[in-house]
C-alpha cells in the first residue's frame, strides 16, 4: 500500500500531453490553449473619444467659457477627414476617431450650441476623455497563455485581438466501464438484489466538466468473458477508467482480467479513505485507472487522481503555492494511517474566514452527502485530534472548465 503522494506521482507521470487542434474562436469556450496568442492589432486601433461631446484643442479651452466654430462631425466608423485648427471644434461621439489637431474632448453636457457656434462651459486639459491608440493592448502583445482554460472573457479578448482561430488541446477520450451483476442503469427494471448504476453517469459528467470526452463502455458482468468484451471497446482511448471490481473479493475480477490481457500494474492499494482499492497501470498504450465501486470513493478518487491526470493531458498550468485551507467547524478525533478525505460544507464566519464543517456521517456509499459537499477536508495519516477553529487543508469541489 503506497501513499497518496506516491500514487498521484505515478498517475500524473503515466499519462501524456495530448496533441493540439484548431478551433474557431466562437467554439473555444472551456478549451485549453496549446500555445501563446499575441494580438494581431492594437486596441483601440486609433485614438478615440471616450464620451459624446466635442473634440477640441486643449489650448483653445484653457479658459472657459470659450466659443469655437464647429467644422464637422466624427462618428464611430465615419471619422472626420480634416484637421482641427485654432478656434475650431468637431462634434464627436463615443468610440469615434479623434480628429487630427484635437487633443481633448469636452462632454456635451458642458456645452451650449447656437448654429455652428459651440460654447465650452468648462476647460479640458490635453487627454481629457480621450482613449489613446493601444491604450488596452498593442499589436504583437501576448495576452493569452498556453495552458489556460478559456473563459467567456478570454473568448471576447481573442476576438478583439482579431484572432479568428485558436490552437487548443484535443479533448481527452476517457473510456469508462462499470462492473457487477447487481448494477442496472437508471429506469431499467430493478431486481431485489440490484442497485442503480450512478457511478458511470457521475464519472461521465465529471469527465465532461473537466473538458474531456467520456466513452461509456457499459456495464461488465461478473464474469471474465463479459469483462474482456467490454475492454475491447477501450481501443483508441487516452485513458481507461474502471469502476468497481478492483478489490480482493471472489467476484472482483477486474485486476485478474486486466492482468491476463497484459496489464503492466504500477500499484493496486493506496493509503487513503475512501478509495483504498485503487489500481493504476498500463494496458498496451492505454493508461488504466481502476477506481473503487462505492459512489463516494469514485467521487473522491476522481478529484484526487483523475482530475490531475486530465490536467496533464490538457497541459493545464496548475496553480503554484500552498494548499487551500479553512478553519475547522467541529472537533475531530485522531486519524489512522490512511490519509482521509472528509466531505464537508463551507461557510464564512463573521470575520470573513472560511469554515469547513465535516459531516458526521462519512460512509463511502452516501452519495447525497457527496452531492451537497462544498469541499473535502484532508487529514494526513496519524493526524492527532483537532479542535474546532484549527486550520485544516481543504480541496474545494469546484467542477467544470467553463466560467465567466
Amino acid at each position: 500500500m503506497i501513499s497518496v503522494a506516491e500514487a498521484l506521482a505515478h498517475v500524473t507521470s503515466g499519462v501524456r500531453l495530448l496533441s493540439a487542434e484548431q478551433v474557431g474562436v466562437a467554439d473555444a469556450l472551456g478549451r485549453v490553449l496549446a500555445e501563446d496568442v499575441s494580438s494581431r492589432v492594437a486596441y483601440p486601433p486609433a485614438t478615440v473619444s471616450a464620451m459624446d461631446g466635442y473634440a477640441v484643442r486643449a489650448a483653445d479651452v484653457a479658459e472657459a467659457p470659450a466659443t469655437l466654430r464647429r467644422i464637422g462631425e466624427s462618428a464611430a466608423g465615419a471619422g472626420f477627414a480634416g484637421a482641427v485648427g485654432p478656434g475650431e471644434t468637431v462634434r464627436i461621439f463615443t468610440g469615434a476617431p479623434l480628429p487630427e489637431g484635437a487633443d481633448a474632448v469636452v462632454i456635451q453636457e458642458n456645452t451650449e450650441t447656437e448654429g455652428d457656434s459651440v460654447t465650452m462651459l468648462e476647460s479640458a486639459p490635453a487627454g481629457r476623455f480621450v482613449r489613446a491608440a493601444g491604450l488596452d493592448f498593442d499589436k504583437g502583445q501576448v495576452l493569452l497563455r498556453a495552458g489556460m482554460v478559456l473563459t467567456a472573457r478570454d473568448v471576447g479578448l481573442a476576438a478583439a485581438m482579431n484572432v479568428p482561430w485558436l490552437k487548443v488541446r484535443r479533448r481527452p477520450r476517457i473510456a469508462h466501464m462499470a462492473t457487477g451483476n447487481e448494477v442496472v442503469m437508471p429506469g431499467e427494471p430493478l431486481g431485489p438484489d440490484q442497485i442503480i448504476s450512478s457511478n458511470s453517469l457521475a464519472l461521465g459528467a465529471y469527465v465532461k466538466a473537466l473538458g474531456g470526452e467520456p466513452i461509456n463502455l457499459g456495464i461488465a458482468r461478473d464474469d471474465e468473458e463479459s469483462l474482456r468484451g467490454i475492454l475491447a471497446g477501450a481501443r483508441g482511448a487516452d485513458l481507461l477508467v474502471t469502476l468497481g471490481g478492483a478489490s480482493v473479493g471472489e467476484y472482483d475480477l477486474v485486476r485478474k482480467v486486466l492482468g491476463d490481457e497484459g496489464l503492466d500494474l504500477t500499484f493496486f492499494k493506496v493509503a487513503m479513505r475512501p478509495g483504498k482499492p485503487l489500481v493504476f497501470g498500463r494496458l498496451g498504450d492505454i493508461p488504466v485507472l481502476g477506481l473503487p465501486g462505492n459512489p463516494v470513493s469514485v467521487g473522491v478518487t476522481s478529484v484526487v487522481f483523475l482530475k490531475p491526470a486530465m490536467e496533464v493531458m490538457l497541459g493545464i498550468r496548475r496553480a503554484e503555492g500552498p494548499a487551500a485551507t479553512a478553519l475547522l467547524g467541529r472537533d475531530l478525533g485522531e486519524n489512522d494511517r490512511r490519509q482521509e478525505y472528509m466531505r464537508a460544507t463551507v461557510d464564512v464566519d463573521g470575520d470573513g474566514a472560511l469554515v469547513a464543517t465535516p459531516f458526521d456521517a462519512q460512509d463511502s456509499a452516501m452519495m447525497a452527502g457527496l452531492a451537497r459537499a462544498d469541499c473535502l477536508v484532508v487529514r494526513p495519516p496519524h493526524a492527532p485530534p483537532a479542535k474546532a477553529g484549527e486550520r485544516v487543508e481543504i480541496i474545494r469541489l469546484r467542477e467544470g472548465m467553463i466560467s465567466v
